[in-house]
């Protein structure tokens, strides 16, 4: 499989419009099952050759497969398409490079965006393209751009991660909201409410704990685990994290409350 992919991203390349190619997700990081797909970005400039992916991947495929086009998976995402080949899974997904590194800027000044994104039920942080390419392997790159930006994303942004870190204010805010929407005792309230705000605030810590170590935080896949990992975790972070969701209660929100504030202690 390793063969085809690699000829893959020789291919393409072929396609107007792509500059580089990367393997990314647990593969590109080592930490991937037998079965795990394999996540392709296809980063490009100007005008994408939409057509040309879809007549490459169905070479590929041997069938017809559906390209999104940029913005047909929505405002970050971007777009891609599914792969089954040879038995094995490929995810192709767009990444438009000259967005990329203006996002890579503004997180060197310390600034980034939250924005609504299907597929990101906590919301997609930008700085995540930066982490896309500092934790990806570069497969084809023949004008050596993207492996330049790769080089310069090695070193987490200090204003970035100040930025990130202060932004667990918000974590207070969305417990003291969901205390407004859980009943008295054990009774649920608005559950929909309390439960969106409770995982937006832990949603929040995790980001923040990432930001504090200098790691990259990709999305909400696995970040509770790997938040809890961190040296200035709170004790059983992931545990407390899990029971509280699943409780929703007056007395979950209260333990809630005290965690955000242990979270935030640490991140001092």
């Amino acid at each position: 499989m390793n063969d085809l992919i690699e000829a893959m991203a020789a291919g393409l390349l072929g396609v107007r419009g792509v500059r580089a190619v990367a393997l990314g997700g647990s593969r590109a990081r080592g930490a991937h099952r037998p079965d795990s797909d394999w996540d392709l970005g296809v980063y490009y400039r100007g005008s994408l050759d939409v057509a040309g992916l879809a007549s490459l991947a169905a070479g590929l495929t041997g069938s017809p497969v559906e390209v999104a086009g940029p913005g047909g998976w929505g405002p970050w995402v971007n777009g891609g398409a599914w792969l089954s080949v040879d038995g094995g899974q490929v995810d192709w997904i767009l990444r438009d490079l000259d967005r990329v590194e203006r996002v890579w800027a503004d997180c060197g000044a310390g600034r980034y965006e939250v924005g609504v994104q299907a597929g990101h039920p906590l919301g997609f942080w930008s700085p995540a393209y930066a982490g896309e390419v500092a934790l990806c392997r570069v497969l084809a790159d023949p004008s050596g751009e993207l492996a330049d930006l790769r080089a310069r994303t090695a070193t987490y942004p200090d204003p970035l991660r100040k930025a990130l870190v202060e932004a667990a204010w918000e974590a207070d805010f969305s417990v003291a909201a969901a205390a407004k929407s859980v009943g008295a005792g054990v009774e649920p309230g608005d559950a929909l409410h309390a439960s969106l705000c409770l995982s937006r605030a832990f949603g929040v810590l995790t980001q923040s704990l990432h930001a504090h170590h200098r790691r990259w935080l990709l999305n909400e896949k696995g970040a509770l685990a790997a938040a809890a990992s961190l040296p200035s975790a709170p004790p059983d972070f992931a545990s407390r994290v899990t029971a509280l969701l699943r409780t929703l209660n007056a007395d979950a929100v209260a333990a809630a409350a005290d965690l955000v504030r242990e979270t935030r202690a640490s991140l001092v």
